[in-house]
């Protein structure tokens, strides 16, 4: 049976920024257009928090069953490692899509019924990343979907929820958080590029190779600190956010020597930082700028 600990790492934390990011920068986006209402961006939080949890199970459960984690290089899976059995782990995601379905009501009866049928939509999109008869994960639309749902979808939902409309800001916003979402996936995936080869899982990374790979993940970070200096032009607070840009430094050394295996889990950790950094400083921004 597996510990606590295990479940723990099995929800993948190094992920959470990316769930924590958008949030923020929404309800920073919302402030700046003087619509914050903290429990719409509470509850938009658990929503965000409970599906990547839920994903991360979803994934696990999924690629254990279809043997994609047997090998692996990066941390531990519960199915792969044989820690829990698939049936234990896909009782995991089915709570955590749960407790996501639960505070996702609970927000659009507070802001707007729309916002069921957007939840909907996300929890389709975290079990198909892995799940199903067509994964997408499978086909190289990872990172697609990534910069879809942690970015746009989740920015403009947030901001939506506390404001009633869908604005310019929240849409400029979600750009950068988007980017820096999706290069959590490009080096997650680059780590894994062997491996997700040997077993016939066509990730981006496999398609594109290790060389391209590197630089893919480069360009996304760099385009996302452009992209925040162009939304300081109209807004100047979101140039806070470039405080963050030395954060990127390490990863991107890291990616561009030829990092691997527990190089690249720290350069996946660094992103993560540099993510929630950003997310956090932007939002800040956005909303002194209101």
């Amino acid at each position: 049976m597996a510990t606590a600990a295990q479940w723990v790492a099995g929800a993948r934390p190094r992920t959470l920024p990316a769930a924590v990011a958008p949030v923020l920068v929404g309800s920073g986006a919302a402030a700046a257009l003087d619509g914050f209402r903290l429990g719409p961006a509470l509850l938009a939080l658990v929503v965000a928090l409970a599906l990547q949890v839920a994903v991360n199970y979803a994934n696990d459960y999924s690629d254990g069953t279809r043997g994609t984690d047997a090998v692996r290089v990066g941390p531990m899976r519960l199915v792969g490692s044989g820690a829990a059995s698939p049936s234990q782990v896909l009782l995991a995601a089915v709570v955590a899509f749960g407790i996501a379905a639960l505070a996702g009501l609970a927000l659009a009866a507070l802001s707007s019924w729309w916002l069921v049928a957007v939840g909907a939509l996300c929890i389709a999109a975290a079990w198909t990343y892995t799940g199903g008869p067509l994964p997408y994960g499978y086909r190289a639309l990872g990172e697609v979907f990534v910069f879809l749902f942690f970015g746009l979808v989740a920015v403009v939902g947030t901001a939506f929820a506390q404001t009633g409309s869908v604005d310019g800001l929240a849409v400029a916003a979600a750009v950068p958080v988007g980017l820096q979402s999706t290069a959590l996936l490009v080096v997650n995936n680059l780590r894994d590029i062997s491996g997700d080869a040997a077993v016939g899982k066509r990730t981006l990374a496999v398609l594109l190779g290790e060389r391209t790979t590197r630089f893919v993940y480069a360009g996304l970070l760099a385009v996302s600190l452009a992209t925040l200096a162009a939304i300081g032009v109209a807004r100047p607070g979101a140039l806070l956010a470039l405080l963050a840009a030395p954060l990127a430094v390490p990863p991107v050394r890291t990616v561009l020597t030829g990092g691997r295996g527990p190089e690249l889990i720290a350069a996946l950790q660094r992103t993560g930082l540099l993510t929630l950094v950003t997310g956090i400083l932007l939002a800040t921004g956005l909303a002194l700028s209101g």
